[in-house]
């Protein structure tokens, strides 16, 4: 049963990114890119990680597992982040490269620390 449930939390948390990435992509220059989509669905991530983690003991490990490994997992997205980051650096805007290395640690480590503390983790 954890399995199905991680699957389907997974394939949820793959749609929503797809959704965000699409309806953000529309809104930005390709020339001047920043990826946006990409801070929102891994910070929304961290958050549903760190509200798992805080309703763990209530909720169960099958639920844990569906949150944390399925929805959070399906939704965020390292190697987009890395490769973004990449090609900032390749663009040679250095300036943004290293906001979107501090902005996805920080607002990440924030929206895990704050799923935690709402859960009464």
């Amino acid at each position: 049963m954890t399995a199905l449930l991680v699957g389907l939390f997974g394939t949820a948390g793959a749609l929503i990114r797809f959704a965000v990435d699409t309806l953000l992509a529309g809104r930005s220059n390709p020339r001047r890119h920043w990826p946006w989509a990409t801070l929102l669905v891994n910070v929304a991530g961290c958050l549903v990680i760190g509200l798992s983690i805080g309703f763990s003991s209530r909720i169960g490990p099958e639920w844990h597992a569906a949150l944390a490994t399925g929805l959070a997992g399906g939704l965020t997205t390292f190697s987009s982040w890395t490769t973004a980051t990449v090609r900032l650096i390749s663009e040679q805007r250095y300036p943004a490269a290293v906001l979107n290395v501090g902005a996805n640690l920080l607002t990440g480590m924030a929206a895990a620390a704050a799923g935690i503390a709402l859960s009464g983790g």
